[in-house]
């Protein structure tokens, strides 16, 4: 049980309503409501009074928010450096600010699956007789497309980082959050979880249909143009479930960001650290076969098959460069 919840559970039981305990504690009744709400958090002079005016002891009050993490106490331990603090003015900025850019951030991903739509649909084109257009000039303006689509994006998400510069330090660095604080974040990730759940499921549900009408165009043994709306519908849905998957993940990762947990411990910070640069060789080298090997072969119908490939072998590669890492650390 969190302060707010606890203020209201012995409100309540005191028989008190808001304005009386407000006199009680010299506020207004704007105030309590904020602190039952858990969008403030009283200062240390209203949280003894309080505890004299429930008859119960500040340890009982605060003892949830007061709990130190292990990992934290190792840390301070250990090391002499100095952590950051944030405070609940910085984290409720924090968490409105990427709430509310989960859904650009979303689109962008999504956009970048998309990029090669326009592609492979003019490559179709070229299989149709009454369609009088070359393989050169539709790979030319597809190409053209698909690089002036992942050009936007790619200045969207330069421009978005630098707006979010200065909360870079919450996914890289080690912190403390002020008293507080953590009751009130765990509580806004608790009243997201339905939603969360939701988005994946419904991800991963277009996930496994989005090849049904490229398997039912096989097994009917369909036109190559068939075959090739197929694939621009596959890459649609797929667009659809990877903006599910990172809105929800966006929104519940700057949660777990603040509360170090899930994908930002202090040991995956750590190891972060020294895998950091592996994810921009990885997806610019990946770039540049597809690349290569669709100009080279001119089937960007089919060459399509390295993306999602790709993305499956980058968790493996992961894994190794961690495993690898591991074995140079000393103990």
């Amino acid at each position: 049980m969190i302060l707010a919840e606890k203020i209201i559970a012995l409100r309540k039981k005191a028989g008190w309503s808001q304005e009386e305990l407000a006199y009680q504690m010299g506020v207004s009744r704007q105030s309590v409501s904020k602190w039952e709400s858990g969008t403030s958090i009283p200062d240390l002079e209203r949280i003894l009074k309080l505890s004299q005016a429930f008859d119960v002891s500040t340890d009982y009050l605060l003892k949830e928010e007061m709990e130190a993490d292990p990992v934290s106490i190792a840390m301070e331990t250990d090391r002499d450096e100095v952590q950051k603090t944030v405070t609940l003015e910085m984290a409720n900025q924090f968490m409105d600010i990427k709430i509310r850019g989960a859904k650009k951030a979303a689109s962008g991903i999504a956009a970048y699956v998309l990029s090669p739509v326009m592609l492979i649909f003019l490559g179709g084109l070229t299989e149709l007789k009454d369609v009088n257009i070359s393989e050169n000039m539709a790979g030319g303006l597809g190409v053209a497309i698909l690089l002036l689509i992942v050009g936007i994006v790619t200045v969207f998400f330069v421009m978005n980082g630098m707006k979010m510069e200065s909360y870079q330090y919450l996914e890289k660095e080690i912190f403390r959050l002020e008293y507080g604080v953590e009751g009130i974040v765990r509580k806004r990730m608790a009243e997201y979880e339905g939603t969360y759940r939701i988005f994946n499921v419904a991800g991963i549900f277009l996930c496994i249909i989005c090849a049904l009408p490229l398997m039912t165009a096989v097994a009917l043994s369909s036109s190559d143009f068939v075959y090739v709306m197929c694939v621009v519908f596959l890459l649609i849905i797929v667009a659809c479930a990877v903006f599910l998957f990172v809105i929800a993940g966006e929104k519940k990762g700057c949660f777990q960001m603040l509360l170090q947990e899930g994908d930002y411990t202090v040991e995956k910070k750590l190891e972060k650290k020294r895998t950091e640069n592996l994810h921009v060789i990885y997806w610019s080298t990946i770039t540049a076969v597809y690349l290569g090997i669709s100009f080279y072969t001119g089937n960007w119908s089919r060459t399509w098959i390295i993306w999602p490939c790709a993305g499956v072998m980058y968790a493996a590669v992961q894994a190794i460069a961690s495993a690898l890492k591991g074995k140079k650390t000393p103990n």
